[in-house]
């Protein structure tokens, strides 16, 4: 039987032909936002892989906007000349279609990178004044972000939207929004971390307002024929804030406004979250959004193996699965997925002389053009 998850999908202009995507993974060694030599090495190695689509790491819109001072960004002629370098890279060597995950951590910032410790960062060591929805901290010791204005949040439609541009003349084939893991987009849906009493907080339609605005404002920019999602946190795993049921009227939303995609995680957004992790974990939320809407969906959470994301993919629970850990862990996972599950899957040129059908000795199941 033909696998599902090798089999191509078309959204927009864009058809992909498998149904693996390497997640949006933060590497902290950017310079001033810029990408450098690290990430021409390691997502120009991801790019040969044969996934269907290899996304960035989070790249924030403005510099308040970054988890840590080591963070991507896409705000600057600098940050895009350095970025077009490594995509320009992994167009001439690689197989992946490429995207960006664009966003802003809001209050969860700024900190010091994971390795060493993820601690709120004070002014005094570089940091700064983050901006959220409202002035209430990450958690005891955190700075008090500044209430954003109604000027603000104009200001970050536009920052939201140049970045965007600047996405397309990189040469990006799709954007995703970051609205979930607890960033700032995510601050605005959860009653948690949205205490405000204007138009965007109170109700689910105002606190989801600010994310469909940032939306339409890059969907406006963004070429016609790319496509554009949302990563969400279907749960924020705590009593009283974000819900399963919000993340469906939210995904309605969207489609109404051209989302062609959400991929579905949980969580991030306090401390008191309680996650029970287990292989393929998130899976339900997003198949519960994609029966209810009709959205194409992605997975993401603890999926490792071949016959796993073939099963969640085979059975209509998701139409793509995203691969983090996994895919650092084996760069060439959709390799090694394909020969178990009995499918093909593109090689970049010059990585022919691995593929199994060039070593029968190896693999005598398999000769060139067999």
């Amino acid at each position: 039987m033909a696998s599902t998850l090798f089999s191509p999908i078309a959204m927009r202009g864009l058809t992909l032909p498998n149904r693996i995507v390497v997640s949006p993974m933060c590497q902290y060694n950017s310079n001033e936002g810029s990408a450098n030599d690290w990430h021409l090495m390691h997502l120009g190695s991801l790019s040969l892989g044969a996934a269907g689509l290899l996304m960035c790491e989070m790249t924030n819109v403005n510099p308040q906007g970054r988890i840590t001072p080591k963070c991507a960004g896409l705000y600057s002629d600098a940050n895009e000349a350095a970025l077009k370098r490594v995509v320009d890279f992994c167009r001439t060597y690689g197989v992946a279609k490429l995207g960006v995950q664009l966003a802003h951590a809001g209050r969860k910032s700024p900190t010091t990178p994971p390795a060493a410790g993820g601690k709120p960062l004070g002014k005094e060591d570089g940091g700064w004044t983050p901006e959220a929805p409202s002035a209430l901290p990450y958690d005891t010791g955190w700075p008090v972000p500044h209430a954003l204005t109604k000027d603000d949040i104009r200001r970050l439609l536009g920052e939201f939207a140049a970045a965007a541009q600047r996405a397309d003349r990189i040469g990006f084939d799709v954007i995703e929004l970051h609205g979930g893991h607890g960033y700032l987009l995510h601050q605005f849906m959860s009653p948690l971390s949205n205490q405000r009493t204007d138009e965007y907080g109170g109700s689910t339609a105002n606190r989801i307002r600010f994310p469909l605005e940032v939306f339409s404002a890059v969907r406006e920019v963004w070429p016609a024929d790319k496509p554009l999602g949302m990563r969400v946190s279907a749960t924020d795993w705590v009593e009283g804030g974000w819900t399963p049921e919000e993340t469906v009227v939210l995904a309605r939303e969207l489609k109404a406004l051209g989302c062609d995609f959400m991929d579905v995680s949980t969580g991030g957004l306090d401390p008191r979250q309680k996650i029970p992790l287990a292989p393929g974990y998130q899976v339900e939320f997003g198949e519960k959004v994609r029966k209810e809407t009709g959205i194409t969906t992605m997975s993401v959470g603890l999926i490792t193996s071949a016959r796993q994301a073939e099963e969640i993919v085979a059975a209509g629970r998701a139409d793509f699965v995203v691969l983090g850990r996994g895919m650092m862990y084996d760069p060439r996972w959709a390799w090694h997925a394909a020969e178990e599950l009995g499918a093909e899957t593109a090689y970049a040129p010059k990585m022919m002389a691995c593929h199994p059908k060039m070593r029968p000795q190896v693999f005598p199941n398999r000769s060139v053009g067999g």
